[in-house]
């Protein structure tokens, strides 16, 4: 019997000491991730799920990776947007040599652009807030025969493709007079690229909130690139 309690203790040190380094390795690694890839200009963190850590690593595949992408600021031939976080969930995601890449089979996510970020990506003057019943403000100053005036219009934000989005006014003062309607939409409408999201992931659904845009991700074989 006293042999058995020994032995018991044993494999609990053991086991103690197996689920301690595991933890250890786990944190360097997430570490070493986060400085390692570069997605964006911005931060980012990332969380590897599962248990044990280092039969996932031994094996270059894990479950889940969670990647949070905060201030990343997107650069485009046309307008750019800050997008102040997104949150991503990957999936299967495979080690590449040397671990310095990853592919995740699929991924899911939400990316979060506030009002702020909007009215900086419009035209100068132009002013985006929340406007109600999941519209857009947008408030702009034109110039009609040499008098600005200051114009509020509701507007939709579409998705344009799979890293555009556009915002663009339901109807404008004046709409219907030639050259005036035009006139206003140069101030009111506009779009702006989503760029720096891991390659793979791609806007889907956009819902206006009283804080801002929350943008549905997804997508799949999406690479984490260091």
């Amino acid at each position: 019997m006293r042999a058995l309690r020994i032995l018991l203790v044993l494999l609990a040190v053991v086991g103690g000491l197996f689920v301690a380094a595991d933890r250890l390795a786990l944190h360097f690694a997430e570490s070493e991730a986060e400085d390692r890839v570069r997605i964006s200009a911005g931060t980012t963190e990332i969380s590897i799920k599962g248990f044990p850590f280092l039969t996932q690593l031994a094996a270059s595949e894990f479950d889940q990776v969670d990647v949070t992408l905060k201030d990343m600021k997107t650069e485009a031939a046309g307008r750019a947007i800050r997008v102040g976080e997104v949150r991503a969930r990957l999936h299967d995601v495979k080690l590449g040599s040397g671990y310095s890449s990853a592919t995740a089979a699929r991924a899911t996510g939400t990316a979060v652009v506030l009002y702020a970020d909007l009215t900086a990506a419009a035209e100068d003057g132009v002013t985006v807030a929340y406007g109600g019943d999941g519209k857009v403000k947008v408030t702009g100053t034109v110039e009609i025969l040499g008098r600005p005036i200051s114009r509020s219009v509701v507007s939709t934000v579409i998705r344009v493709d799979a890293h555009t989005i556009k915002v663009r006014a339901d109807e404008v003062p004046g709409e219907g007079i030639p050259g005036l309607e035009q006139l206003v939409r140069t101030r009111t409408d506009f779009e702006g690229d989503i760029d720096g999201l891991p390659k793979g992931l791609e806007l889907r659904k956009i819902q206006v909130t009283e804080n801002g845009l929350e943008i549905a991700l997804n997508g799949s074989d999406v690479s984490l690139t260091g």
